[in-house]
């Protein structure tokens, strides 16, 4: 089914998602059942996806990658989507939130250091941001870095870490000062440091095929070198990297909804009832219309909000409401399409039920829907309201 939007979209654009959707269906599908109820998958793939250029997405040529911006992105997530597994695409992206701290505010040298054999997928890298106490609040930040000469010692806990139990390299926010934004500072932990303590998988309700982990660190040696940027100066980078996470969460989010729609009226075409396919009942062709209008809706803002992106504008209001609008179109699209499947949409054989536990993440992933309601009535000016 074709979708609006495609006028944004240049040959480049295309190409990547195709290239994307063939490695998916080649790779990918095939396995996809079985890596789900594996938890895993094997870290061959991000060897394979990075032969394709793949991983390279969005990172400068000069060091391994292929270039491009959000809407790139979002075409590769699109792409990658028709596997039928948002854990293994997942799983394939990590490096999209842990590298661009590097690109940001890191060295040439550190640049150099870490990102190509990432990108050739020799090594895997997460972002080890979360806390018990802090998530999208990152002010609330415990996890200290003490200063010891030509070291820092760190100390905390991180959790719900997307990665973290295969990653090689953490990029890690601490806490080297009190200033609750100016005190937080990115380190570039190995896993393998003595002191790291990695759990087992998080058992999670969908994204099955990533591995989500809790990470302590026990007075973990980390050499000054590996700090990335000034003391201090990781919120602001954690902001910009914060906006290219939540406009690929919202490529998620339409991806889900877009297969899950194709799905619902797949089956319902083929499913007969009373004598007559669920399309010849006028409920199911409205439900389906719904379905439909909802897709186009999510995937249009999105598309729009990442071209925008790409042309330096600043958008932080729009790519909030692209995660919300594709998260809440991928939630009720799933939903509705389980519906229409009726027990078959409650079996883990099907794709759909797949995708509607994979898209209850969204409204939550990245930042929950409700904190980018208050970045949205921020940008609105609202604040004299609460007072």
């Amino acid at each position: 089914m074709k979708l609006l939007g495609e006028h944004l979209l240049d040959e480049e654009h295309v190409m990547i998602r195709e290239t994307a959707r063939r490695f998916a269906e080649t790779e990918i599908k095939p396995n996809a059942m079985q890596w789900e109820e594996a938890g895993s998958y094997p870290r061959e793939l991000h060897r394979i996806a990075a032969d394709t250029g793949l991983l390279g997405v969005g990172f400068p040529e000069e060091l391994g990658g292929a270039g491009g911006g959000a809407l790139h992105l979002v075409m590769c997530v699109e792409g990658l989507m028709r596997g039928g597994s948002t854990g293994v695409t997942v799983g394939l992206g990590t490096h999209q939130i842990a590298l661009p701290p590097l690109l940001h505010i890191g060295s040439r040298e550190q640049q150099q250091r870490f990102i190509p054999a990432v990108l050739r997928g020799e090594k895997l890298a997460a972002l080890a941001v979360t806390e018990p106490g802090a998530g999208s609040d990152v002010a609330g930040t415990r996890t200290r870095a003490r200063r010891d000469g030509d070291h820092y010692v760190v100390e905390g806990e991180k959790l719900y870490i997307s990665g973290g139990t295969r990653a090689d390299e953490l990029m890690t926010l601490v806490r080297t000062g009190d200033d609750p934004h100016g005190g937080l500072t990115f380190l570039l932990i190995p896993r393998a440091s003595e002191g790291v303590q990695v759990s087992a998988p998080l058992r999670k309700t969908g994204w099955w095929a990533s591995d989500t982990a809790e990470i302590r660190f026990d007075q973990v040696r980390v050499p000054v070198e590996r700090r990335i940027g000034p003391e201090g100066a990781a919120f602001l980078a954690l902001m910009r990297n914060f906006q290219m996470e939540r406009i690929s969460l919202a490529a998620y989010g339409v991806a889900t909804a877009a297969i899950a729609l194709e799905e619902a009226m797949r089956w319902s075409r083929e499913r007969r009832a009373f004598g007559r396919p669920l399309t010849g009942f006028q409920v199911t062709r409205h439900r389906i219309a719904d379905m439909a209008t909802t897709v186009e809706s999510a995937r249009v803002f999105t598309l729009t909000v990442a071209a925008a992106l790409d042309r330096g504008e600043y958008r932080v209001r729009e790519v909030s409401m692209a995660k919300n609008i594709a998260a809440r179109a991928a939630v009720e699209v799933t939903h509705e399409a389980v519906q229409l499947f009726g027990g078959l949409g409650y079996m883990r054989e099907t794709l759909v039920e797949r995708l509607s536990r994979d898209a209850r993440l969204l409204p939550i992933g990245g930042g929950t829907e409700e904190i980018m309601k208050e970045i949205i009535a921020r940008e609105l000016d609202l604040r004299g309201a609460s007072r």
